[in-house]
């Protein structure tokens, strides 16, 4: 299971997540959406550990990842936006890493790995180079190594990238198994005919808050006549965008710099901070 309760944060006068509070069940596949820039990838970063909130929490199973980050972590398969894969390692070996990293003992994690392989389709290149796959097959490496020590909550930064529509196929089918097995598999994606395929509620994410959460047929009372998901998103994040909602991390105009003068030069551009999507 996955709480979240009044996440927030801000990167400097930034607002990229706004007091989120939301909460995500055992067996459940809950869709995470919004336009770019929404915090969504924030919100992830900071469930997985990898950023602290400005303030507020997220516990997984129960556990507070500020206050427990490794126990917390054990229990966390993520497959992130942007990947890093040992590519001078095989396949058997990376997964026999990540095994390692999370104490899984040595011969369970060798049935694990072996298991994920043939899972993943790639156990006829176990025992080749990571940097001699194609990027499907390294994806569905990334995958493999993020299920390989069984995790409570598997969550998924926009898993369908560079995927061809028989690997596709195949993770939709391993997500639908691992919330078989009571598992929570937090997926966000920009995929909606994916999220819609596969996912029991879906919550949408605008300017750092949430400003929709439901099944379908809850969202599509919500859009104003939208039947399908492509609709409903455009109708909520519009909708959104036209309220206050649409202020949150602005810079007030009287905390804005003055325009430089004719002969000053332009103030220097500030460098993009990390995470804002």
């Amino acid at each position: 299971m996955i709480r979240l309760e009044k996440l927030h944060k801000r990167y400097g006068r930034f607002t990229a997540v706004e007091s989120l509070d939301l909460e995500v069940k055992d067996g459940e596949i809950f869709g995470f959406l919004g336009p770019n820039g929404a915090g969504k990838t924030s919100t992830i970063r900071m469930m997985a550990g990898l950023i602290k909130p400005t303030s507020g929490d997220a516990w997984l199973n129960g556990i507070s990842i500020s206050k427990n980050p490794i126990e917390a972590k054990k229990l966390l398969g993520l497959i992130p936006d942007r990947p890093y894969l040992y590519e001078k390692l095989t396949g058997r070996e990376y997964l026999r890493f990540i095994c390692g990293i999370y104490g899984v003992a040595s011969a369970h994690g060798e049935a694990a790995a072996k298991e994920m392989l043939r899972m993943f389709g790639l156990a006829n290149w176990a025992d080749e180079l990571v940097e001699g796959y194609s990027h499907g097959m390294k994806q569905r490496l990334i995958m493999a190594g993020a299920l390989v020590h069984d995790p409570k909550v598997l969550v998924v930064d926009e898993p369908m990238v560079g995927l061809d529509p028989r690997g596709a196929r195949l993770v939709k089918e391993i997500f639908r198994g691992v919330a078989r097995n009571d598992r929570t598999v937090f997926l966000s994606t920009h995929s909606l005919d994916v999220a819609e395929e596969l996912c029991d509620r879906i919550g949408i994410l605008s300017r750092g808050k949430l400003v929709a959460i439901g099944t379908m047929d809850e969202l599509r009372g919500r859009s104003k006549g939208s039947k399908d998901l492509e609709g409903i998103f455009l109708a909520l994040t519009a909708e959104a965008q036209q309220d206050d909602l649409a202020v949150v991390g602005a810079i007030p105009d009287d905390a804005k710099p003055a325009a430089p003068k004719a002969d000053e030069p332009p103030p220097p551009i500030p460098v993009e901070r990390e995470g804002l999507e």
